[in-house]
């Protein structure tokens, strides 16, 4: 295990032989990839086998060992990580990582026990997906494709829903979501190409309300036995609209997809409507990340006149989440605040991964109350970057307002001999490009986005906000936060001090 799926600075468990023994341990590899056996031996081996399929091991270890080489096994994202060895060693301290074939899988390791709700008997499928797109060859595709419901299909309840993925367009397949259009239109043009093309309908941006979102790693979803998705029937739209990602980093030429995702719906309602929303940042220029950051923090709220105006007076109650941040993102975490004090996590992913975007059951549902804040905070990695990262909305998010924006601008130029332009016909990319990063700027942009005043997102389904004035809104002012949880460390510190396990690799059981 790994912060980020890497065979160096990892948390190793060690089966190797020397040609005649073979041994089974606990250990680590440096920044150098060279591995040392732990001085805490926290991994007990149970079993080695040898099958016809390979070799199997079976072995254990505290979630927290409070060994500072162990990996702290959390809620959120797991690298696993795995080499193989070609050869026997002499020793351990012989191998180095670059010499492995490697792989890597990323799980959610601690799944709260909630076991899956049996489907009612009327239960229907509908497939919503794309047919026949070829996907184009670039890294990054939104394409959107509109469908709709039959004539006069009533009010059901999607109860479960699950992606269809082209054979072979794995990998391709990011992220999808499944969109319920405005009821206030009697119609919308059909419509099947790349989400920012220029011959897409306009009216195709009233089209929010999310039915279903899956992404790269989920598996199916299922709604609690108590609560369903309502979409038809009076009131609302029979328009559809699937958004998928196709995410294409080695431009792959000609390959075509039909994907979508499977809705499980049901004529029997349930006694709660589900309801999807967004939380956290705008997608706006005016949110920026400097470059060569290791780990820079945008947060986004969604404010208490917000939820006041927006919740019903019974509040809600927040069953699952699902993280999202895009390519720099690293960790996520959403709060709860009431009376200016942070009063529950909703989720938080350490080592979160853009391309583990799974929905997860909550351990313990989550009251949100009218006149609550709900705080998300993205930690982002630009290392490997030399230009800002700016971003091109649904929902109570928040970015920094934009006139406060141009401030820092003006403010870069009083201490910078390099001019950022700050002339009207100038975009806010173009003004960030031009920023010289040194200390300066970096740590005023960082102190601009945790004081400045906030344009809030408080939006309906239907894409239009709430009446109300939501520019210049104040920052939620939090008094009291949560403090981290401290580690629980096993009764006995370390299974055992000594030496690796000797192993029985024989046929049968060791």
């Amino acid at each position: 295990m790994s912060d980020r799926g890497e065979l160096e600075n990892a948390d190793l468990a060690v089966l190797w032989t020397d040609g005649d023994s073979a041994y089974f341990g606990d250990a680590w590899s440096d920044q150098k990839g060279q591995i040392h056996l732990d001085a805490q031996q926290d991994y007990q081996l149970l079993q080695a086998q040898r099958t016809p399929q390979g070799l199997t091991l079976l072995f254990r270890r505290p979630f927290s060992t409070c060994d500072p080489r162990d990996y702290l096994i959390e809620d959120g994202t797991v690298h696993l990580v795995y080499g193989i060895l070609e050869q026997p060693f002499s020793s351990l301290e012989a191998i180095n990582t670059s010499g492995l074939r490697t792989g890597l899988q990323r799980v959610q390791l601690l799944k709260p026990d909630i076991s899956l709700p049996a489907l009612p008997a009327d239960v229907r499928t509908m497939e919503v997906r794309a047919p026949d797109v070829l996907i184009p060859g670039q890294e990054t595709t939104y394409w959107c494709y509109m469908t709709e419901l039959p004539a006069g299909f009533p009010r059901h309840h999607i109860v479960m829903y699950e992606p269809i993925v082209t054979k072979g367009n794995e990998a391709l397949v990011h992220h999808m979501e499944v969109f319920q259009c405005a009821a206030g239109f009697e119609s919308f043009p059909h419509f099947s190409g790349p989400c920012d093309s220029k011959m897409k309908p306009e009216r195709l941006n009233y089209c929010r309300h999310v039915l279903a979102a899956w992404a790269l790693g989920a598996k199916a979803f299922y709604y609690p036995e108590e609560a369903g998705l309502a979409f038809g029937g009076a009131g609302s739209s029979r328009f559809l609209r699937l958004e998928v990602h196709y995410h294409n980093p080695l431009k792959i030429q000609g390959r075509r997809d039909s994907s979508g995702i499977r809705l499980y719906y049901t004529a029997t309602l349930r006694p709660f409507d589900a309801g999807i929303m967004e939380l956290g940042l705008v997608y706006t220029p005016v949110m920026a990340i400097p470059p060569g950051e290791a780990a820079f923090v945008l947060t986004g709220y969604c404010t208490d006149k917000c939820t006041q105006l927006a919740l019903p007076p019974s509040g809600i109650h927040i069953f699952a989440s699902q993280l999202h941040t895009h390519l720099t993102g690293r960790k996520v975490v959403t709060v709860l605040a009431r009376d200016g004090q942070e009063r529950a996590i909703v989720n938080r992913d350490n080592h979160y991964s853009p391309h583990f975007q799974e929905i997860r059951m909550l351990k313990k549902v989550v009251s949100v109350h009218p006149g609550d804040v709900l705080i998300t905070s993205c930690t982002y990695n630009t290392e490997d970057r030399t230009l800002a990262t700016v971003t091109q909305l649904e929902l109570c998010k928040s970015a920094v307002d934009a006139g406060f924006l141009q401030k820092y601008f003006h403010l870069v130029n009083r201490f910078n001999s390099e001019e950022v332009c700050t002339c009207p016909q100038t975009s806010v990319p173009e003004q960030f490009a031009s920023v010289p990063w040194n200390s300066f700027s970096r740590d005023v942009l960082q102190a601009l986005y945790g004081s400045a005043p906030l344009s809030v997102h408080c939006n309906k389904s239907s894409a239009v906000r709430f009446q109300g004035e939501w520019d210049l809104q104040p920052l939620p002012e939090i008094v009291s936060q949560l403090e981290a949880p401290a580690p629980r460390c096993p009764a006995s510190q370390g299974l055992s001090s000594v030496g690796p396990t000797v192993v029985n690799l024989g046929g049968g059981q060791g």
